[in-house]
């Protein structure tokens, strides 16, 4: 980093809804940074507890905006055109930022020709007292898991949004968070990224915390939702590689993962999507192979719905639709 430039303003913008319980902590975390040129905007998507007044009780260490209820894509959306820096980090309500991770991921992509940092992150896991202890550090690379990071990001590798770190000229290249997915929205603007070409630099030292909860999290609240949200990002996906050209076999075997995925996990929830679901998966991999998405869809073919679903059940008892 040259130290004679001016130090560059990062915008820290963070969603929330009925986050009474964990935002006060995750909005410390912001104004504890090491790294002092900072705003911080809270969004309230239209929170029901006393969400409003904890942003309200930082006074003008941070930017508040109240908002209807439109989900955590539209928050992110809001607080990033309002938002001035020149950096955006994201952070979620109920996850923190360490100390120096501004400093660091930013030293990262300062004067270089990088557009995404990304550092390490640790989960907090909630025991059956509600407490969270310190889980498990995540320390992946993205190219660790696959050279062609656009299928890493589209198979594997996940991170929470506190560990990233983008230029924000990426917010309007990518036109935003897809607000059309209420699951994986995240995952889905970093994917974007990529696809239009951003440069990624991993930063190796924690930047982020990460709660799990035993219960209340957006996927285990709705999961066929959650599946549904996933089935349309692969489609969408699908759409974007095939307009480049006819799919490679890397694109190919990563849109059959996730379809196979989806499909083994809707068969028992949602039978018009699960057809769906299968038709796509037959669109990339032509032919009948033995798999569990093409057996069941057969079986139902033949059988009807019901009584398919009570055959899988006996062939493949080990099998609880969640692999």
């Amino acid at each position: 980093m040259n130290e004679n430039s001016p130090s560059p303003l990062v915008s820290i913008i963070i969603p929330c809804f009925n986050s009474e319980k964990y935002l006060a902590e995750s909005i410390r975390s912001a104004l504890d940074q090491t790294y002092k040129n900072c705003e911080i905007i809270v969004i309230d998507d239209g929170s029901t507890d006393k969400t409003a007044d904890i942003i309200k009780s930082f006074g003008f260490s941070v930017t508040g905006i109240f908002e209807e209820n439109r989900g955590a894509s539209a928050a992110r959306n809001k607080g990033t055109e309002v938002a001035r820096g020149e950096f955006i980090q994201y952070l979620d309500s109920d996850d923190l930022l360490t100390p120096d991770s501004l400093e660091k991921k930013l030293t990262a992509l300062r004067d270089s020709a990088y557009d995404v940092a990304y550092s390490d992150w640790q989960e907090l896991k909630e025991d059956q007292k509600g407490n969270f202890v310190k889980g498990d550090v995540k320390s992946r690379s993205i190219q660790d898991l696959n050279s062609n990071i656009e299928i890493a990001l589209f198979t594997q590798f996940w991170a929470p949004p506190a560990a990233y770190l983008f230029k924000s000229k990426l917010f309007a290249q990518i036109g935003g968070f897809n607000e059309k997915i209420t699951f994986g929205e995240d995952a889905r603007f970093v994917f974007d990224a990529a696809r239009l070409g951003a440069k990624f630099i991993k930063v190796e030292d924690l930047g982020a915390f990460y709660r799990v909860r035993n219960k209340g999290s957006l996927s285990k609240s709705d999961p066929t939702a959650f599946l549904k949200d996933i089935y349309i990002n692969s489609c969408e996906v699908e759409s974007i590689w095939k307009k480049r050209g006819v799919l490679d076999a890397d694109q190919i075997e990563a849109l059959i993962q996730n379809y196979d995925y989806t499909a083994r996990n809707l068969f028992g929830k949602d039978y018009s999507i699960f057809k769906k679901n299968l038709h796509s998966l037959y669109g990339v991999e032509p032919g009948f192979k033995f798999t569990w998405p093409k057996v069941a869809g057969v079986l139902s073919k033949v059988f009807g719905y019901k009584v398919a679903n009570n055959i899988m059940k006996y062939l493949f008892p080990l099998n609880k639709h969640d692999s």
